[in-house]
This record gives structure tokens, C-alpha cells and sequence, in this order.
């Protein structure tokens, strides 16, 4: 009887979990590239040209191939800055819109390989992309569809020739993580001494779906930038801001490399057509590529750490510029200022508060009752785990009580945007030591993170009300932070 009774247990219980079907995604959602950039989240832009020995931010493509004497070049010294800020990746400028290549390109004259730099035998693009794999860093490079220096741009076979050093690229260096296509097209140029102004339409003269499918044919992992995707999109400005709201999802048909709506570019939409991520890309210093009568405007590790919070803060990821010297080093200044900054990151986010330390974990609703989609799995740190409410549910809360009070610091949510991206709204509410429940703080989306500050509170317990106009609201992780030492 015993055994017929256990029989039937397990039978009801298999039948109240078949019962409770995870959620079916909503809207777009991210590839598998994508969340690997997703993870990547943080990584160095090294911009290198014409316009480092000129003093200016853009080269004309006038520049003699020996001015370039980058004779202190130290793929190594760059890859180490980069690891001591805590950077995951460098995006290098393999060609600016001066047209001169950081590669030995067999396709033109106006390279490294015309320059009496290490006897015209140096490649920066290739040195540095083995420096990368030693250090376990990931690695991408930015062609700019603008060429001021070729006498073709403009024609149909420049684009031949755009695609043929698109191919060398990414056949020559290794795996590529990022590429990135600059929105800037057509204006004056040398154009092969001609000297004059050139107009493209950018939407149509470089055929950008075609351009697009090489890229994934060669390299299959790697996110494609630019201003419309089709992997990861401009955020709209420089100056490290990404939207409020940020959306994930783009009308990708109304933009092109140098064709958008920046307010779009900030935002996303809500009901967007692809998933297209926000990148934000910001220098340490004013400009792009260095210059000495910047040395002392050097942003503050303080700066850099209000631009994480609303940039990386914001679910977007962060690409930040570090300009080597016309030596081919990253300057003192700058070396040092991104150590101090990956330090002080490791110092905002050095105390988690433990599970341990939260007594009880309580919803407003949990997913027809299953442990699966429990509350408690927001803090299980599990990247496939995550609370889920019921279909019709699109307001809900989840209540942390912890064993004794706290002064919280920081808040990180996260959702599971392999389900897409829904929330569009977080209310935080504190119960204060005297049981009173106060509003905190609030926000709009949530997406691969939110990281937000809390007013320094002694707190017993916290309550996290959030909002899905769309579909049931899915959290993947709560996190809060203590102050740091």
C-alpha cells in the first residue's frame, strides 16, 4: 500500500510540473554572438593614424607612409593597460578615414608595408591580435568605410577593394569579436591627389547586406557595429551616456552606417523588429587620438566611474578609447588613470551581499507554484535561472528580508534576455528599522543589467516591485552591494 501510495506521489508530482511550462520568449531576442558580447560588456578602443603625427583628429589622406614611426610600438605595455582597467577586449582602428592601414595590406601602397618602420616589415594589427590570445583577451578591429586617401572611393570597385581588406582582416588574425563600421561617410579628401569633396548615399553605395554576409562567412562569432546593427548598435552620442530607457530591440529598417535618429539610436524600441544592443564609446581623453596639449585632460577615475554607471549601468556595453603617443605606447597619464579605474571598479563591487544574509525571499506571484520559477532564484547567480510570474500577470513584486539590517550601497538587476527584454519600469521600496515602508528608488528598463546607488539606509527589509506591458515580468538577479573599505 505503501508503495502504491508513493507510486502516486510521484505521479502527481510529474504531472503538476508538466503543468508549468517555462514562458515563451517575448520579441526579439539575442544570438548566441550576441550573448557572448553581452558578457564580454567592457573592452578598450586603441584609435592609431595619420591624424596621431598630424595633430588632428581626423587625417586627410595626404600623409607620407614614413611619417609613421611608431618606433616605441608595445603590443604587450597596451594589452597590460588594458587588463590592469579590467577591460576584456581591444577594438583596434586597422583603418581610419585617412585610408592608411595598420597591416601590411597587399591591396594598396598606403600601409605599414610603404613605411621605413621596421623596414617597411611591421604589422600592428597582427602583433597586437597575437598579444591578445597570449593575454586572453578578445580581439576586433574598425575598417572605415571612408577612404580620404583612395582614388576610387566613391566608384563601384572601391567597394571591391573595401571587401577585399575586410577579407584580409578577418582571415589573418584569429578569431574577431567585433567589427566595427564607423558612420561617418564622404566629405573632402586627397583622393589620390585630387583634392576635392565626395558625396556617397549611405545607404545604398556600399551595399552593406552583401558586406554583412562576408563577414559572417569568415567570421561566424563576430558582432557586427554600426548605427543600425545588424549585432550592436551606436548609442547615439560620445559621451558615455547610454538612453533611459535603453532598449535592446531596434526598427533596424530606418537606419544604415550614418543614416539614424540619435534619440532612436539612445533608446531602442520598446516593440523593436532586432535584437541590436547599445554600445557606448567614449576616450579617456577629448579626443580620439592623442594629442600632448591633451595630457592634462585626462578624465578622473571619478568621471570614468559615473560614465560605468550610465553606460554598463544602463545595459549597454562599454567601449573605451585609449590613444598611443606617436611612439606607439599608451601615455603615462593614461596608463595610470585606467589602472586606478580597474582598481576602483574592484573596489565598488568588492562586498556583495551574501544569500546568506537574507532571511527569507517572498513574490507576489511565482509561475503556477513551481520551485523552478521560485524567487529565490534571483539569487542563486545562475544565468539560466530566473523568477517568473504567471502569463497574465504584468505587475509584480519580490520581497527580501534580511536576518539583520543593512545598509545597502548598490543595486544590480539583471533579466533573463535569452527570453527577450520586457520590463519597462522598477519601483524599490526600504522597510526602515521602525517597519515604516518608504520608496527609495525607481527606473525604467532593466535588460542584461541595471546598476543603481541607494541612499545609505539602515534597511530590514527591501521590496522590488517591477512592471512588463508586455508580457510576464522575469527577473534573472537581484544583487545588492554593500559601502566599500
Amino acid at each position: 500500500m505503501r508503495h502504491i501510495l508513493f507510486s502516486l506521489l510521484i505521479i502527481l508530482c510529474a504531472t503538476s510540473c508538466q503543468r508549468t511550462e517555462a514562458p515563451a520568449p517575448f520579441g526579439p531576442t539575442p544570438t548566441a554572438r550576441q550573448l557572448a558580447w553581452h558578457e564580454t560588456q567592457y573592452y578598450a578602443f586603441i584609435c592609431l593614424s595619420s591624424a596621431t603625427y598630424r595633430d588632428v583628429e581626423w587625417g586627410y589622406g595626404d600623409m607620407d607612409p614614413d611619417e609613421f614611426q611608431p618606433t616605441r610600438f608595445d603590443p604587450r605595455q597596451w594589452a597590460q593597460v588594458v587588463k590592469s582597467a579590467g577591460m576584456k577586449g581591444i577594438v583596434l582602428t586597422a583603418k581610419h578615414h585617412d585610408g592608411f592601414c595598420l597591416w601590411p595590406s597587399k591591396l594598396t601602397d598606403y600601409s605599414v608595408a610603404h613605411s621605413s618602420w621596421r623596414d617597411g616589415k611591421g604589422d600592428i594589427v597582427g602583433e597586437l591580435a597575437r598579444e591578445c590570445q597570449k593575454e586572453g583577451l578578445k580581439f576586433g578591429v574598425y575598417l572605415s568605410p571612408w577612404d580620404r586617401h583612395d582614388l576610387r572611393y566613391g566608384s563601384p570597385e572601391y567597394i571591391d577593394y573595401f571587401r577585399g581588406q575586410l577579407k584580409e582582416l578577418l582571415t589573418w588574425y584569429g578569431p574577431i569579436f567585433e567589427v566595427w563600421k564607423d558612420g561617418a561617410n564622404g566629405g573632402d579628401g586627397y583622393y589620390g591627389g585630387l583634392c576635392e569633396e565626395r558625396r556617397v548615399d549611405n545607404r545604398t553605395y556600399y551595399d552593406w547586406a552583401v558586406t554583412d554576409t562576408l563577414i559572417r562567412q569568415l567570421q561566424p562569432d563576430a558582432c557586427i557595429f554600426s548605427d543600425g546593427g545588424p549585432d550592436t548598435r551606436w548609442c547615439g552620442n560620445e559621451r558615455g551616456v547610454a538612453g533611459d530607457p535603453n532598449w535592446a530591440v531596434l526598427d533596424v529598417e530606418n537606419y544604415a552606417p550614418g543614416a539614424a535618429d540619435s534619440n532612436g539610436l539612445q533608446h531602442g524600441n520598446n516593440q523593436g523588429s532586432k535584437w541590436v544592443p547599445a554600445e557606448v564609446d567614449v576616450s579617456i581623453r577629448p579626443g580620439w587620438f592623442w594629442h600632448e596639449s591633451e595630457n592634462d585632460r585626462v578624465r578622473s577615475v571619478e568621471n570614468l566611474m559615473g560614465i560605468w554607471y550610465t553606460s554598463v549601468g544602463r545595459g549597454a556595453n562599454l567601449i573605451l578609447n585609449a590613444p598611443p603617443t606617436k611612439e606607439g605606447l599608451i601615455h603615462p597619464i593614461d596608463s595610470v588613470r585606467l589602472a586606478e579605474f580597474g582598481q576602483a571598479l574592484k573596489r565598488e563591487f568588492s562586498r556583495p551581499l551574501s544569500a546568506s544574509d537574507i532571511k527569507r525571499v517572498e513574490a507576489s506571484n511565482e509561475r503556477g507554484g513551481a520551485r523552478r520559477f521560485a524567487a529565490a532564484k534571483v539569487l542563486d547567480g545562475q544565468k539560466d535561472t530566473y523568477w517568473a510570474t504567471d502569463d497574465s500577470v504584468r505587475q509584480a513584486s519580490i520581497t527580501l528580508t534580511f536576518r539583520q539590517p543593512q545598509k545597502l550601497y548598490t543595486l544590480s538587476l539583471r533579466e533573463p534576455i535569452q527570453l527577450g527584454q520586457r520590463l519597462s519600469r522598477y519601483v524599490v521600496e526600504g522597510q526602515q528599522t521602525d517597519g515604516q515602508w518608504t520608496q527609495i528608488a525607481e527606473g525604467t528598463t532593466i535588460g542584461p543589467q541595471r546598476l543603481q546607488r541607494l541612499p545609505q539606509t539602515e534597511l530590514q527589509a527591501v521590496r522590488l516591485w517591477v512592471e512588463s506591458p508586455f508580457a510576464c515580468p522575469l527577473l534573472r538577479e537581484v544583487q545588492f552591494y554593500l559601502i566599500p573599505e
